[in-house]
């Protein structure tokens, strides 16, 4: 054989690798992707990605332009090319009436234009949502992708093949079975979680002295940024998602132009065939009947609106029936065979009138905008919070600022962004009070935290009923009856303003209480009189020490042996016990160097509480220290309370989420999402045999 012959079949062997690689990774993409199924780990595809990509760099003639390796970018362009659509991108008309009846107008002008009498049966329609993100037309020749073009005029567009090619949900090759030409037309977007992911990387680089960088108002005008970069590969970079809706030009020639009778005989039988060719469609794309059918699908999905991943701000309505879409026609550019249905927009513009600061039940200090009045969302809103100083100083929200205001369904209405061009020569900056408004406390932002907290802890009231809930929890006090319900008549009567007064309620004042009778409040003043004997740990953790666990507490419990010695003890001397850090620490330091919880804790012992003491343990070596521990599902032999007591008995770690640190993951009965991420991670998982092995000091 000539060096040539074997030169050319190894060559031959080369593209059949390269083609059973990208073969496997369109398979696993599309799995992933658009079926949201993975079949491999993620490293077992970047496994095969890399040795495809290798094979390519090896062998450039081998590189096609379907494969994998092609959606990563780094193409630049000068300028985006002109794109004419072959079949004009138009517009639907919108129906401004956000309530029901835009549903049944539209049901009604349907049929009218058919000539449907009320006694004819109700037509079909395909209910779809509308996205908030950015319309494009891909177009497949002979089974590959050759172009992506935006919406433009209408009638021109741009070409952003490139870095429409970096979005994994877009096939860039179809089966054989699809047409010789088709364009299938979409929308562009990211999804709320990649938009967050998005913005924090961004600041991430802000905080780092990157030049040029900013952070995205909305996920609509990230994904709309990405798809007009440039540089291809800063586009790859940005996590953009797409939905198919629509077809444009379908032809089984090479001209493109749709011709002959379509192989779908309605629109949902279309959609269902893209799905088939591997692109994803909505899974809420439902057929209705009538009037009923569009009122009921547009109510449900403003139910689950601001549930969805990703943001529509209304739904679409479409006759179902092609033939009867050809029927109709189209009016102004319009086809009078949809509509879009809006729900009340989710951003408005207002103005700030002032910035106050809300204090919560856990002590969180919250800087609060105060707005002119404005309707968003569905609702008038007059605040927004601000989250935390960092926050407000990263938006730069200042007094008198004009702002744009967002609020989704039942979250709470935040700034999104301000309209510099409009702020007033005046505004200053914001900075965050120094004391807490309530109490007058000092206001601290621990290191490597966002937020502010008031350290008046007991004392404060804003914080009274969460220290009152907590402090009657079964794993801290253990006072039966005292629920959060009760917690908050008792304040509000104004019954309870600290934690001692518990211990001087009267039967007859607690009996008086919504759904108390006597029997009940003669329970409760029993559980109150019970819980006067109790222990060190459980009275530390009781008290809602920041950063305080009931495992620490434990541990500083058994350290010191006394209480005076806690509260008397030095940062140094606190970083002794086992599991506590600098920042536990100094939250414990802190708590008992202020006056007003020493007199709490005081009064708590003149009420009565008393535990054992003792003098200082000496470290003792536990059998299971350094061990951390997950436990998930139902024991058969113990309940999962007293399994956690007994291995933190033995020195380890009960943790309540798996991660690569974790050594053992116990699981019972009905064990969920725990038990497969530890299989997952390769972390040894233990019945209740072998927890008792554990238990008993022997490796399982």
């Amino acid at each position: 054989m000539s060096q040539s012959d074997l030169f050319g079949e190894a060559s031959a062997d080369v593209s059949v690798k390269a083609a059973q690689l990208r073969e496997r990774l369109h398979h696993h993409a599309h799995a992933y992707y658009t079926l949201d199924a993975p079949e491999i780990p993620d490293a077992e595809y970047d496994r095969l990605f890399r040795e495809l990509q290798a094979l390519e760099s090896a062998h450039p003639e081998i590189l096609t332009a379907d494969s994998p390796t092609q959606r990563v970018g780094g193409r630049v362009l000068e300028a985006f090319a002109v794109v004419h659509h072959a079949v004009p991108m138009l517009s639907i008309r919108t129906e401004t009436d956000t309530e029901a009846s835009g549903a049944e107008a539209f049901d009604a002008r349907i049929r009218k234009e058919l000539g449907l009498s009320a006694e004819e049966p109700a037509v079909d329609y395909v209910a779809e949502l509308k996205f908030d993100g950015l319309a494009m037309s891909l177009r497949y020749e002979n089974g590959l992708l050759v172009q992506a073009a935006t919406r433009g005029d209408g009638e021109s567009g741009e070409d952003v093949t490139a870095n429409i090619r970096t979005i994994g949900q877009i096939p860039l090759r179809l089966p054989p079975d699809a047409p010789q030409v088709l364009e299938v037309r979409g929308e562009v977007y990211m999804r709320r979680d990649d938009f967050e992911a998005l913005n924090e990387r961004q600041r991430q680089r802000i905080a780092a002295g990157m030049k040029g960088e900013k952070t995205f108002v909305n996920p609509r005008n990230a994904a709309a940024g990405a798809v007009r970069q440039l540089d291809s590969g800063i586009a790859a970079e940005r996590p953009l998602s797409f939905f198919a809706y629509g077809l444009g030009a379908l032809s089984d020639s090479a001209e493109g132009l749709t011709t002959g009778p379509l192989p779908w005989h309605t629109h949902f039988d279309m959609l269902q065939q893209f799905k088939a060719w591997g692109f994803p469609v909505a899974h809420q794309t439902a057929c209705v009947q009538g009037a009923a059918g569009l009122v009921a699908f547009h109510q449900n999905m403003a139910a689950a609106r601001d549930a969805l991943p990703f943001d529509i701000d209304g739904v679409v309505y479409k006759v179902n029936d092609l033939a009867l879409q050809a029927r109709l026609g189209f009016v102004t550019r319009e086809p009078r065979w949809a509509v879009a249905h809006k729900y009340p927009a989710q951003e408005e513009m207002t103005t700030v009138q002032a910035i106050d600061v809300q204090v919560g039940r856990t002590g969180k200090l919250t800087p609060v905008a105060k707005l002119a009045p404005v309707f968003v969302g569905g609702v008038t809103v007059t605040n927004a919070t601000l989250h935390n100083e960092l926050e407000a100083r990263r938006k730069d929200v200042r007094v008198g600022d004009t702002v744009i205001v967002r609020r989704a369904g039942d979250v709470i209405p935040e700034v999104v962004s301000v309209v510099l061009d409009r702020r007033p020569a005046h505004a200053a900056p914001f900075s965050m009070l120094t004391h807490c408004p309530v109490c007058g406390s000092l206001a601290e932002r621990e290191e490597g935290e966002a937020d502010h907290r008031c350290s008046g802890g007991l004392f404060c009231s804003a914080q009274r009923k969460q220290a009152l809930w907590h402090f009657a929890h079964r794993r801290a006090m253990d006072i039966e009856g005292l629920g959060d319900k009760l917690v908050d008549q008792l304040v509000d009567a104004g019954m309870v303003n600290t934690l001692a007064d518990l211990y001087h309620l009267k039967l007859d004042d607690v009996a008086k209480m919504d759904r108390m009778a006597e029997k009940s409040a003669v329970n409760l003043l029993q559980a109150l009189a019970q819980s006067k004997q109790t222990t060190l740990g459980r009275f530390l953790f009781s008290l809602g020490i920041r950063h305080v666990g009931e495992a620490t507490a434990k541990e500083l419990a058994r350290h010191f042996g006394q209480l005076d010695a806690i509260m008397a003890a030095s940062e140094d001397a606190l970083l002794q016990v086992a599991d506590v850090g600098p920042v536990v620490a100094h939250s414990i330091h802190t708590f008992f160097a202020q006056p007003h919880n020493r007199e709490v804790v005081q009064a708590l012992r003149d009420a009565g509480l008393n535990w054992p003491e003792g003098d200082a343990l000496a470290p003792i070596a536990m059998p299971l220290a350094g061990v951390t521990v997950v436990l998930t599902g139902t024991l058969q032999s113990m309940g999962r309370d007293e399994a956690k007591e007994q291995l933190e008995a033995l020195g380890a770690k009960v943790a309540g989420s798996v991660s690569k640190k974790t050594h053992y993951v116990v699981a019972g009965a009905e064990a969920g999402s725990k038990l497969d991420k530890a299989l997952a991670l390769g972390v040894p998982v233990l019945d209740d045999a072998g927890l008792a092995l554990l238990l008993s000091g022997e490796k399982p």
